[in-house]
């Protein structure tokens, strides 16, 4: 009896593997072996900068929140504490987003955050 290979199910498999790998430099993109771990460091990073990505624009939103409450006299933890006593739900990325596109409503919420915030008086320069 001929001895059975798995011949055709593994060439398969390599090149799916060459296949995801389309559009890699040089022998990446044509060499299963560099392919695969092409692959599966692409994997990695992807599901890694998936998590990422929420972490950065977090970080981007509340220094947008923050730059725009500095310009009206508040700082960015006082500006959330006063919305959180005035029970406004907003949350950061819609804040952000009012603080670029359209400054006079977020200076509106700002007047509202300070009137349930007690502000420490500055001293006259």
């Amino acid at each position: 009896m001929a001895r059975a290979t798995n011949g055709p199910a593994s060439r398969e498999r390599r090149k799916r593997v060459v296949e995801q790998a389309s559009g890699f430099r040089g022998r990446r993109s044509k060499l299963y072996r560099y392919a695969k771990d092409a692959i599966f460091k692409a994997k990695y990073w992807s599901y890694r900068d998936r998590k990422a990505r929420k972490r950065e624009f977090r970080s981007l939103w509340i220094a947008r929140i923050n730059a725009a409450a500095r310009a009206e006299g508040m700082t960015y933890s006082r500006f959330w504490e006063g919305l959180t006593q005035a029970g406004i739900g907003l949350d950061r990325k819609v804040l952000a987003d009012l603080a670029v596109r359209s400054p006079e409503q977020f200076s509106r919420i700002v007047s509202l955050a300070k009137e349930k915030v007690c502000l420490p008086a500055v001293p006259a320069a």
